[in-house]
């Protein structure tokens, strides 16, 4: 399964940070946005990955994570001219997506929680229609909202509905069969002129297709799309990584778990960010691995 990162969009609700930077380079606590959905995406067992963001952006995502291979990753990267919705990532990316079936994952969404990694690989064995995740939220408004019948079945699809109906938000993030590219060129744009992502899964439901995951307790999902959720987000990143001594979505750590990359490999990167707390953290990791490998 390939993967694509979709980190375009104009960033306007965090205005004025984003005019002179992609929201997805803004930092959540001690490493970029991007991080994360690489991270999850990584967890998942996916190593091509594309990126999507806006052509000025394109260069400071290169700078910063290159063609992926010091990751144990291929990672290309593609243009959005304009945020014409999230569903037009599968137009943009139908030549990378190939033959495969492919996952998507929102740019500033950040994912954890224990066994997380095995939830996602198996979703990434998906060979026909799709698979979503829901969370339970207090503001389903602010969502697009899946409603369940009694057997717990979704039956329906609502984006940011005015009256509550389910509290269970889609997620940003997304695994589809190779159909997908297919389907999203025969949307039509929505009033609000985008390609929406509902409208896909949607087909999906209609087709009977449709797989549908509860993220229950002990699972966190955060949208970093506003000044205070970006806040929280660091927040919960800084006491996970200094009180419980966990780190949250490094991807060096996911490469090294994953088998992505050798020990070796991992302790020259955290050799080359030695100076930073960030380096620090790789260090730790790199003696936990070593006293696990060689009990």
């Amino acid at each position: 399964m390939k993967g694509i990162i979709l980190a375009g969009g104009n960033g306007t609700r965090l205005y004025p940070m984003t005019r002179a930077v992609n929201k997805q380079l803004l930092h959540i606590y001690d490493k970029p946005m991007i991080y994360y959905p690489l991270s999850t995406l990584m967890l998942a067992g996916i190593r091509e990955i594309l990126i999507i963001s806006s052509r000025e952006a394109q260069k400071s995502f290169q700078t910063l994570l290159g063609n992926g291979d010091h990751l144990g990753l291929t990672i290309s990267y593609a243009e959005q001219e304009h945020p014409n919705g999230i569903a037009e990532a599968f137009i943009i990316g139908e030549q990378f997506i190939g033959i495969d079936p492919c996952a998507l994952i929102l740019g500033d969404n950040v994912f954890h929680g224990h066994g997380l990694s095995k939830l996602l690989t198996k979703s990434a064995q998906l060979k026909s229609g799709a698979c979503i995740f829901t969370n339970w939220v207090a503001d389903p408004e602010r969502y697009g909202v899946a409603s369940f019948d009694s057997k717990g079945n979704v039956i329906d699809l609502t984006e940011k509905p005015h009256k509550t109906l389910s509290n269970w938000a889609v997620v940003g993030v997304y695994f589809f069969d190779n159909n997908v590219s297919s389907i999203a060129k025969g949307l039509s744009p929505s009033a609000r002129g985008e390609l929406e992502i509902l409208d896909v899964i949607q087909y999906y439901l209609n087709n009977k297709t449709l797989k549908v995951e509860k993220l229950g307790r002990g699972y966190s999902w955060l949208d970093t799309g506003t000044p205070q959720s970006l806040l929280q987000a660091a927040t919960f990143v800084q006491t996970l990584q200094q009180r419980q001594g966990l780190s949250v979505c490094c991807p060096e750590e996911v490469a090294l778990s994953k088998g992505f990359i050798d020990l070796a490999r991992f302790k020259k990167l955290a050799e080359d960010a030695a100076a930073s707390d960030y380096g620090k953290l790789l260090s730790h990791i790199a003696l936990e691995f070593d006293t696990l490998t060689s009990n």
